[in-house]
């Protein structure tokens, strides 16, 4: 996908407030600003994306009152696009945890697959605790499942672990209801639902990939043995601490949302929701996307069906939907009361703030720079220099990843950089380069990342060690999502 001519006088439309060596000086003052207050001064993204955007637009000749309004303007666009989204999504996926249904999805793929298995199952673990829920939380979730399943079959930390981080990962950076791509689909004003198509399509090759496929390889330059962590755990209940209710037992081990009658919370899961009943709770939201997409592919406008579609497929319908619909099967399906599930529903909130405020923000980061006339500028560099707007996408998400270690900040600042290369892509093709710019944002996770960091601890890996585990894992998300998101533009 190369960018067309035409963007040339769609830039023509925003009207630069500066010379062209303003502009870009204004544009490197404000990236250089950015990486350094949150690298160097642990400045929070959300005051280093505000800061930033004033610089842009400081820097660029822009009054002070007409920045303030511009950062306002995308800043309250983003919030309201985005920040509901990630509200829902926040408490579908703390409903999943706290009912124990996220307990009852890993047990029962686990418990039922073979030596041989395992890292494909873990994978598809990763992956499904992945879709609904941020990648912190995630693996949180995932860590005493991994260090479960390797002493129970005895092998490496790093055989099961990789693959399991994978299928977390590439849900995180390619797949909403997201942080990152729901904010890049906000900003680059995307189809979520051909972008959930196009994601999950281009994820599952990326995981096998990075995860049961680079694991082999890993496991042998780092062989490391599960750490005693959780180690209660594996005495609990069976014996294996793995079990999925067919024997005749509720399942619960002792985990959280696995508690039993006799220990469970005021008001919290007296046991596990079922198995099925989690899985189509969980897949529910993205059906719903999904079905949104198919619609308007196959069915006429105005007809009935694809009107009804495109209402329940709409995403904050969706998820609103979704959430309805685990307060049933997973919080009064696990024994939850009301109270417990509206305690849930209320203390995932909180943990999403920073969140919400940095995607706004970085928001109101690309709003200044398509105010000064920098996007403009930028997209018609890319236009005489002839580059695919895919891969310059990628480069600046790589670029923006590697200085600052966020991917969320990735996302959202390339996102906003690249609006004026949009007028002539169809929707098929903003969706792809909204997926370029997610792949982008996972490359070479390494010191000043904190997923660098938390697995490091959890894996007690030294530095070299996860290196060459986790951050070539995440490399490989990286590099292999933009081939095959190259790939599908070929194709579409």
């Amino acid at each position: 996908m190369t960018l067309h001519p035409a963007l040339v006088l769609a830039a023509e439309q925003v009207q630069p407030v500066a010379s062209a060596g303003r502009l870009v000086t204004a544009a490197l003052v404000g990236i250089v600003a950015l990486v350094l207050l949150i690298t160097q001064f642990s400045l929070h993204p959300f005051l280093a994306l505000t800061i930033g955007s004033l610089l842009v637009a400081g820097v660029a000749g822009l009054s002070m009152g007409d920045a303030v309004e511009s950062f306002s303007d995308g800043f309250g666009s983003t919030a309201a696009s985005v920040g509901t989204l990630i509200a829902l999504g926040a408490m579908f996926g703390k409903l999943l945890a706290d009912s124990g249904g996220a307990d009852r999805l890993v047990d029962t793929i686990v418990s039922r697959s073979g030596p041989r298995t395992l890292p494909w199952a873990m994978a598809a673990v990763g992956a499904l605790i992945g879709l609904p829920m941020f990648f912190e939380i995630g693996l949180v979730i995932l860590m005493p499942v991994i260090f479960l399943v390797a002493r129970r079959a005895r092998v490496s930390l790093i055989a099961v672990g990789i693959p399991a981080l994978a299928g977390l990962s590439a849900m995180h950076g390619l797949v909403p209801p997201h942080p990152g791509p729901l904010a890049a689909i906000g900003i680059l004003d995307a189809d979520l639902g051909i972008t959930l198509v196009l994601g999950v399509l281009v994820s599952v090759p990326v995981v096998v990939l990075a995860g049961p496929l680079f694991a082999k390889v890993a496991a042998r330059w780092v062989d490391v043995a599960p750490p005693a962590l959780f180690e209660s755990r594996v005495a609990a209940g069976t014996g294996t601490g793995v079990t999925d209710g067919s024997d005749g037992t509720d399942g619960s081990d002792g985990r959280n949302g696995g508690a039993g009658p006799a220990d469970a919370p005021q008001g919290g899961p007296t046991h596990r929701p079922g198995f099925a009943a989690t899985l189509c709770t969980v897949l529910l939201p993205v059906v719903l996307m999904m079905g949104k997409a198919v619609g308007d592919i196959a069915a006429a406008e105005g007809n009935p069906v694809r009107a009804a579609l495109d209402f329940v497929g709409t995403p904050l319908v969706a998820l609103l939907l979704s959430v309805l619909v685990a307060m049933v099967t997973l919080g009064t399906g696990s024994g939850m009361n009301r109270s417990g599930i509206m305690g849930s529903l209320e203390t995932s909130l909180p943990a999403i703030a920073g969140i919400v405020l940095i995607v706004a923000a970085g928001g109101g980061f690309k709003q200044t720079l398509v105010d000064t006339g920098i996007g403009a500028m930028i997209a018609g560099g890319a236009t005489g220099a002839g580059m695919s707007a895919l891969l310059l996408g990628w480069l600046v998400a790589v670029a923006i990843r590697l200085a600052t270690g966020s991917a969320t900040v990735a996302t959202v600042t390339a996102a906003g950089i690249l609006v004026p290369l949009l007028p002539t892509l169809d929707p098929t093709q903003t969706s792809l380069l909204v997926l370029a710019i997610g792949a982008g944002s996972l490359f070479f996770s390494h010191v000043n990342d904190a997923g660098f960091w938390l697995v490091k601890e959890y894996f007690g890996l030294t530095v070299g060690q996860n290196i060459r585990t986790w951050s070539i894992m995440e490399t490989i998300i990286s590099v292999s999502g933009l081939v095959l998101v190259l790939l599908v533009d070929l194709v579409v």
